[in-house]
């Protein structure tokens, strides 16, 4: 089983932002987040104040101090080696915490969750048998990580997003300035710490050449928004996302990487069609690690049918993954993107 990292919160909490920030600097490992609404979702989801880490599952920092700091119904309070108050436990701290559940996992058993069954949600490329993977698990969280939280941060990134729906192309920073002037931010900035983030990518001269779901450049995956625009999807799930984020109907063009054959989704408020019938997608990323756009996207593609997928993933072992059904793939694509341009 690999180490789940995942970040429990309330709306506003502003204790969430310092405990990411020191998760990006003690792992690699993708983390993700989930806003808890209240006090019952809270105790079922295992929060105890506002943020609380899960690591696989479990809280490493027991019996926390919980007092009012305008967090919701609790903030959660840590205190260092010293007794003084921080936002949130140490690099250190947390780097033992994580080092601690995966020296557990690697002595619960040798095997791994990961390794792979022949059913279409299972995790690719090795071999053996395992427990179900929920369908893009890894994926998910690697890009709830990649979420802004900061205000400015994330109206630019909405911005960004509504340029290109409307356009085909991103805004430039100038385009941009509108959004920032209020909030004493130079654009510049807040476009180098999206792409910090992994909320978008900047190319050498500056300009947005990435924000997720979108590509500025051209990609095997051509979507048309309505009738109205084309645009470039980074993947095949982005793809399939545009349709819930815009609340548009879509048309996606792409083709089978094995053969060049085409895959065409249509995706329509009366339901979404598939050609060929039998299309699969397969969703993976290499084990270097680095940027969704470097080491995820290439290996998020369609399939004509679920022989040419297994034929894929048998010529690229370094690659795991999973084969999801066309149903599986679209409600990925839906939670990744579906909320992006809500309001808040």
């Amino acid at each position: 089983m690999s180490v789940r990292l995942e970040v429990l919160y309330l709306p506003g909490c502003p204790n969430v932002a310092p405990l990411l920030e020191r998760l990006r600097e003690a792992t690699d490992l993708p983390v993700a987040t989930r806003e808890i609404s209240g006090a019952a979702e809270a105790a079922v989801a295992g929060m105890t104040g506002s943020p609380t880490l899960l690591v696989n599952g479990r809280d490493p920092f027991p019996a926390p101090i919980l007092g009012d700091c305008g967090c919701g119904v609790s903030c959660r309070i840590y205190r260092d080696e010293h007794g003084r108050t921080v936002p949130a436990p140490s690099v250190d701290e947390l780097r033992d915490a994580i080092a601690g559940a995966t020296a557990r996992t690697g002595s619960a058993g040798g095997g791994s969750a990961d390794a792979s069954c022949e059913s279409p949600s299972a995790v690719a490329g090795h071999d053996g048998c395992c427990e179900p993977v929920r369908p893009g698990e890894v994926l998910s969280a690697w890009r709830t990580r990649a979420l802004p939280l900061d205000p400015v941060e994330k109206a630019v990134h909405q911005a960004i997003l509504r340029g290109f729906a409307a356009t085909g192309h991103p805004p430039t920073g100038g385009d941009l300035d509108a959004v920032t002037a209020g909030f004493g931010r130079a654009t510049a900035d807040v476009l180098a710490a999206l792409h910090e983030l992994d909320a978008i990518r900047l190319a050498p001269d500056g300009r947005t050449a990435v924000a997720y779901p979108f590509s500025a450049f051209p990609t095997r995956h051509k979507v048309a928004i309505g009738d109205r625009v084309e645009v470039y999807a980074m993947c095949a799930i982005d793809a399939l996302g545009m349709s819930a984020m815009l609340g548009e109907a879509t048309r996606i063009d792409s083709v089978d990487v094995t053969s060049g054959r085409p895959v065409t989704v249509t995706m329509t408020a009366s339901g979404t069609r598939w050609d060929p019938p039998g299309a699969v997608v397969f969703i993976g990323a290499d084990a270097a690690g680095g940027p969704s756009a470097d080491c995820c996207c290439d290996y998020l593609n369609f399939f004509t049918d679920i022989d040419a997928a297994r034929a894929w993933t048998a010529v690229h072992p370094h690659v795991s993954g999973q084969i999801v059904t066309q149903a599986e793939a679209e409600g990925l694509g839906a939670r990744l993107f579906g909320h992006l341009l809500a309001p808040g």
